[in-house]
């Protein structure tokens, strides 16, 4: 014969001796912690396991909000706004509390990538490779583009050849630097920047 807490009611009348409404109706009070239940008592908070604590700023705009990362074991865990921080005080925005989706996605591009023209595949090459090759077309292209002087003789010192669309997280100091780098070092025209588009 099957125990009485092992038949088909005893789930139900488990979750009704747990269930914090009778308790309250009943007259219990927050003292006597009627709202609690088994499951409530057992939850513990999910940064606990953490063993480490980082700070990290916002990848997804300009703003720079203050990120504390929590990690275990070296992968983080947990995301939240940084209270230390006078830019957001503690708070994100939803795509800045999404960033940990960002970090763990397994969709994430996390090696250089190459398709070689006419090529139907990718082929994974080293950062030191793709940053040879990009500065060398870089000076490539300004070399083969760079104009020192219009026709009617105005010095210009300019390339058309080239441009930068900077991303909205870049802040003004690095946007200062951009602009100098690329327009008076390189002579680009066509600079701009993802925040203001």
């Amino acid at each position: 014969m099957r125990k009485l807490s092992q038949g088909p009611g005893a789930h139900f009348r488990k979750f009704l001796q747990d269930w914090s409404i009778p308790r309250q109706i009943a007259g219990a009070s927050l003292r006597d912690k009627a709202a609690e239940s088994q499951t409530s008592r057992d939850l513990r908070p999910r940064l606990e396991e953490a063993d480490r604590v980082g700070t990290s700023i916002c990848p997804f705009c300009a703003v720079g909000c203050s990120q504390l990362i929590y990690a275990k074991d070296g992968v983080p865990i947990h995301i939240e706004g940084d209270p230390r921080s006078p830019v957001n005080q503690g708070t994100l925005c939803p795509k800045g509390g999404g960033t940990l989706g960002l970090l763990l996605s397994p969709k994430r591009v996390t090696d250089v990538l190459y398709r070689a023209p006419r090529s139907d595949k990718w082929e994974k090459k080293p950062l030191e490779w793709a940053m040879d090759r990009i500065a060398e077309r870089v000076k490539r292209t300004r070399d083969e583009t760079f104009v020192e002087k219009l026709p009617d003789g105005r010095t210009v010192n300019h390339t058309l050849g080239l441009g930068s669309l900077g991303g909205a997280t870049m802040d003004n100091e690095e946007n200062y630097l951009i602009k100098k780098l690329f327009g008076g070092g390189l002579g680009m025209l066509n600079i701009e920047n993802q925040a203001r588009i």
